[in-house]
């Protein structure tokens, strides 16, 4: 354990944004960074072995384990929700794809008061970050700390889905990260040498070197120290007890969208009636924080299949699997560099505004309940998400346990429009995947299934079967310090406080229309801008 106890920054959590923002920090060698981790190093052999994200939930050493309130609106289901608690966060157990949203989700960030953040403010540290494997150019860099790379292997399946899409009337493109986004293909993946290429190991492989960053992992922190309304430090647990950390400059809170919030109210920070009923006396009333919980929902079209295809958990298939195992150690090549969710894409519903509004995920093969069980036999499934989900949630406090697990409410399906769009989702995968690409595995459709046909049948399969996609974001958002229900200014500074600022995915005003880890790098990246700026 670290014994310095004074720093310029301290970071609070050493996820997809608080390593990429201690990284950056540091590279001012008179400046003292200290990154605190609440999760274990990123030591775990399945963490670096793309296909291992398989098991990954297996592993509560790496990972929050959340769970959400019942659900209301989804048969009062508690939706699993892991998060990563090791260094790289969640971005050490996701499933890669490199996906920044559409330019219009930043305008629009702007257009609700986030100055600042529109598209072409932040397409410069998007290249930044990034080490495209096709070369620079008016939407990619290169160089940058992130790699990028298209996948060295994809099942035979995975093509065929991006065939059949086309049947359908969609384009198969190669790259969703530019102006034209409405079709399939084979997602880019954040790998380096067939390995995944988490934050942490994009940001910190060098500079855990430098003699001005210090990473203690193992430390959990317990409230921010804030004395006449300036942010002085942080309390945390560690192996040698609770210690306290003084911050000369800054506490920058990087913990995510559960977290983030939760940590504001334990330190005094947010709506002043929860406080109290948590008996936790006000520093700060901020009503917005925790509050504008929104995620993405997903529903999956599972199909079952009587011949071998994709990746399947039989005795047959072992073979293959130790073979490839060999061709991985070797060359980092082959199937154990899949992220298996290799394919997908974006379409719209009637409910769009001139934008894709769903996204498909294609797996060439059977996933249970996030792979926590393991399912025998042969089959592909297509994961349809709702992109813009019009309904909205809050963390809470644990009354009777503040310090606890939060009370996590996603509130999904509550606005209507949500349901009319998963239906819609859902019927085009089932329309993708009855293409007579797929004949020749013989499949089978397992889910809905085939005597669930009306929308009111799919509607309960929906309300019986839908999980996150893990995409949990809002809960600080930013935005106009005038405007009470914002919780940090667009310089991303916890209003009412000084020397405190949240930079992860709880302060997006809106989701992005696609996969989290990339704008949440973004967001880091940018920050660390402002602040050696002295913004």
């Amino acid at each position: 354990m670290n014994d310095k106890q004074s720093f310029d920054y301290i970071v609070v959590g050493g996820g997809s944004a608080g390593s990429a923002l201690a990284a950056r920090l540091s590279e001012d060698p008179a400046c003292q960074v200290c990154l605190l981790e609440a999760g274990v190093p990123d030591r775990n052999p399945l963490i670096h072995i793309p296909f291992g994200l398989a098991l990954l939930t297996r592993f509560k050493s790496i990972n929050w384990d959340y769970y959400t309130q019942p659900q209301r609106h989804l048969n009062q289901r508690r939706l699993y929700w892991p998060r990563g608690k090791t260094l790289g966060g969640s971005s050490s157990i996701n499933a890669m794809c490199y996906i920044r949203g559409a330019k219009e989700d930043y305008d629009q960030w702007e257009e609700l008061g986030a100055a600042g953040w529109s598209w072409q403010s932040v397409l410069p540290y998007f290249k930044k970050s990034e080490d495209q494997q096709h070369g620079e150019d008016a939407f990619h860099g290169e160089g940058g700390p992130l790699s990028v790379r298209d996948l060295r292997h994809i099942s035979p399946l995975s093509r065929r889905f991006i065939q059949a899409g086309e049947s359908v009337g969609l384009t198969h493109l190669q790259d969703f990260n530019r102006d034209f986004r409405e079709g399939v293909g084979a997602y880019q993946v954040t790998q380096k040498n067939g390995q995944r290429y988490s934050s942490a190991s994009a940001y910190l492989s060098d500079a855990k070197s430098r003699q001005n960053l210090h990473i203690i992992t193992c430390a959990e922190v317990r409230r921010i120290l804030i004395e006449d309304n300036h942010a002085t430090g942080v309390e945390l647990d560690s192996s040698t007890g609770i210690r306290q950390l003084k911050a000369s400059r800054e506490v920058l809170l990087c913990a995510g969208a559960i977290n983030s919030p939760q940590l504001l109210m334990l330190s005094g920070i947010g709506p002043a009636t929860h406080l109290r009923e948590c008996g936790i006396e006000p520093v700060v009333d901020l009503p917005g924080v925790g509050q504008n919980l929104q995620d993405h929902l997903d529903a999956i079209v599972q199909y079952q299949c009587k011949r071998p295809g994709g990746y399947g958990l039989t005795l047959r298939a072992l073979p293959g699997y130790l073979c490839a195992a060999w061709h991985y150690l070797r060359e980092r090549k082959g199937l154990f560099t899949s992220n298996i969710a290799e394919a997908g894409g974006f379409a719209s519903t009637s409910k769009t505004n001139d934008m894709v509004d769903i996204q498909f995920h294609f797996l060439p093969a059977i996933l249970k309940e996030h792979g926590k069980k393991l399912v025998g036999g042969y089959g592909f499934g297509l994961h349809v998400c709702c992109l813009y989900p019009k309904s909205r949630g809050q963390i809470l406090l644990n009354k009777a346990n503040p310090g606890g697990p939060a009370h996590i409410d996603p509130n999904y399906l509550d606005h209507p429009d949500d349901r009319q769009i998963m239906l819609e989702g859902v019927k085009l995968a089932r329309r993708i995947l009855k293409q007579g690409c797929f004949a020749d595995v013989e499949g089978q459709e397992i889910l809905p299934g085939a005597n669930v046909t009306d929308d009111d049948a799919l509607l309960s399969f929906i309300r019986q079967h839908a999980e996150t996609i893990y995409h949990p974001v809002g809960t600080c958002r930013m935005g106009n310090v005038n405007d009470p229900m914002t919780v940090v200014s667009p310089e991303l500074k916890v209003k009412g406080v000084t020397g405190l600022r949240v930079v992860d995915a709880s302060v997006m005003p809106t989701l992005i229309g696609g996969n989290t880890n990339a704008p949440v790098i973004m967001i880091a990246e940018k920050a660390a801008d402002m602040i050696r700026q002295g913004d």
